[in-house]
């Protein structure tokens, strides 16, 4: 019922609005049609009768010896009433004053006329219709015809003939306002009808699509994730509709972001509660044994104790690290800062951090660059702790007298990165689980083996976040290679 009263509200709104501006437009129109009506109408007037002062003039004859002849201009202005009575006739002197007229009850107020039309409307250039002053109101202006009175190359005055007189007008109206009744009721009212059943049809149509929007929305709002809006054909609905369609799914999208945050937390929570309560229970046991047994304990036995205690804390301080990290490179936190730099140069930098430590276990680290410097897109910082990860893992697992090589290709737009050591090798079904959490050969980790579980997997999220993969071939006896890409950066 809701949505049905929505419709039918807005379908009668939009068509009470529509019928207001029909009636408003067309009233405009028949108002302005009759304008250009009445005025082609006085253009005609004037250009079939522009020479009907001319032969007035040259029947009246006015003057005689330059004097005004009154009687005999009575009587022929009175005779062209006579047989035209839609016209008036005026005779002006060179000033335009009015010397003499023959008009209907006599009803002049005007004593002269402007000369500027009567120029204008002699001028043979001139084709526009031109309007002089009517005589016998002020302020009003008619179509005329005009011809000057001449005697002896001589200008007397002129004949100003109004085209259209005071009698001729009221029947003019008269007529007129039949024509506009007539043209109102038949043809205009079938007009607005047809006009009027074309808009409401189509405002039907529109508030129908308009209801489905509705509808979709609150479907939407109401909790109903997957509704969505069909989209058809072009239009400003279908474009309403792809945009709530796209709106929608970045809702939903943005929802599922954070319910995996969420989980993300759930899980930072559950794991850091589980693998920190071991370690603490050892730094605890430690502890609490140097104070229960402070005095039997000799100094190099309580040196013994504090030395496990404190590897026990930086052990506990780089798991909650690596889990901290891990948990911001799995909630996208973590965005790349990208730069221009020679991966050669890096690599270099990293073989020299690890010289003592693989000299104590009697391994060799080999850059192989082919001599060449290749410059890549990335952040720095992230790439170095993806080696890092990388080369303590091959440390971890290869053998005394065992190498591992750090090797740079270049494939096309592409500059390859491989860390490869001789070490025992994955087994084929392990490599699968690698990159997991915590995951070390078959078992989690432990404080003992002095890693976290964390390395592989935070390498594998650093490069996700730079559009690469991790890359892994193994052999059992052999070794195992790690390997990644880097956009190649060309100035």
């Amino acid at each position: 019922m809701k949505k049905a009263r929505i419709s039918k509200g807005l379908f009668l709104k939009l068509s009470g609005i529509f019928l207001l501006l029909l009636l408003s437009v067309s009233g405009l129109y028949f108002y302005f049609a009759i304008e250009v009506a009445d005025k082609h109408f006085q253009e005609k007037n004037q250009k079939l009768n522009a020479e009907i002062a001319q032969h007035i003039g040259s029947e009246l004859k006015p003057f005689l010896g330059g004097k005004l002849n009154e009687k005999a201009t009575d009587d022929i202005m009175h005779h062209m009433m006579a047989i035209n009575p839609a016209i008036e006739v005026y005779l002006l002197d060179t000033t335009g004053v009015i010397l003499n007229y023959v008009a209907p009850y006599k009803k002049v107020v005007l004593d002269r006329v402007g000369l500027d039309p009567i120029y204008e409307f002699l001028n043979p250039s001139c084709e526009a219709m031109i309007l002089g002053d009517d005589p016998r109101m002020e302020g009003r202006t008619k179509v005329f015809s005009a011809a000057k009175i001449e005697e002896n190359d001589k200008a007397l005055g002129y004949v100003y003939v109004i085209l259209a007189s005071e009698e001729y007008d009221s029947i003019g109206a008269q007529l007129f306002d039949s024509y506009v009744l007539r043209l109102g009721s038949v043809y205009g009212l079938i007009t607005i009808v047809a006009a009027l059943i074309i808009g409401v049809v189509a405002i039907y149509f529109i508030t129908r699509n308009l209801s489905i929007v509705i509808d979709t929305v609150r479907r939407f709002q109401g909790g109903e994730m997957s509704a969505r809006i069909e989209v058809t054909k072009g239009g400003e609905i279908n474009e309403l509709a792809e945009s709530f369609n796209e709106m929608a799914d970045t809702i939903v999208g943005n929802i599922e972001n954070m319910k995996s945050m969420e989980n993300l937390r759930r899980e930072l929570v559950g794991n850091v509660s589980h693998d920190l309560r071991t370690p603490l229970a050892v730094i605890h046991g430690f502890i609490e044994t140097l104070i229960i047994k402070d005095e039997q304990l000799t100094g190099e036995e309580k040196r013994k104790y504090l030395d496990r205690a404190l590897d026990g804390t930086e052990r506990l301080k780089k798991l909650v690290e690596e889990l901290f990290e891990l948990s911001k490179l799995e909630a996208k936190q973590v965005v790349p800062v990208k730069e221009a730099f020679f991966i050669n140069e890096l690599i270099d930098d990293i073989s020299q951090k690890y010289t003592l430590i693989l000299e104590e276990k009697g391994l060799q680290i080999i850059p192989v660059h082919k001599g060449k410097s290749f410059m890549v897109y990335a952040d720095i910082g992230l790439i170095e702790r993806v080696l890092q990860n990388l080369i303590d893992n091959a440390v971890k697992f290869t053998p005394a007298n065992g190498e591992i090589r750090l090797e740079i290709n270049e494939k096309k737009e592409q500059i390859e990165i491989k860390v490869t050591d001789t070490g025992k090798g994955i087994p084929e079904d392990q490599i699968p689980f690698v990159f997991d959490r915590y995951h070390i050969g078959d078992k989690r980790v432990s404080l003992d083996n002095n890693s976290t579980g964390l390395g592989l997997a935070i390498v594998k999220r650093i490069l996700e976040i730079h559009d690469s993969s991790i890359r892994l071939t193994s052999r059992m006896g052999q070794g195992t290679s790690f390997s990644f890409e880097l956009p190649q950066y060309i100035a």
